[in-house]
This record gives C-alpha cells, structure tokens and sequence, in this order.
C-alpha cells in the first residue's frame, strides 16, 4: 500500500470586506484536515476537521 502524499497548502488573504470567512471544502479529498489560524506568526486557533 502507498503511503499518501502530504501537502502544504498556503494562502496569503488580502483584507477581508466582512468578517467572515468562507472555506469551501468541496475539491478536497476524504480524510482528516487540520485548520490553523495565525496572527503575526502566533498561532490563534487550532481545528481539526473530516470530510
């Protein structure tokens, strides 16, 4: 059995018009997901999220 990949995906966002924010989860490949949020390289929140 191959051992699955693991990526590295990064997102630099402009300023957001609202207060909200949307992640849209759906091109994204069954399995676990972590969620880290940072501000000035400390992190905020930490989330773990399946799909």
């Amino acid at each position: 059995m191959q051992k699955k990949r693991k990526y590295h995906f990064e997102a630099q966002l402009e300023k957001p018009f609202s207060q909200k924010i949307y992640l849209n989860i759906n091109h994204l490949d069954k399995g676990l997901y972590e969620l880290n949020i940072t501000h000035k390289n400390k992190l905020i929140k930490k989330t773990t999220f399946k799909k």
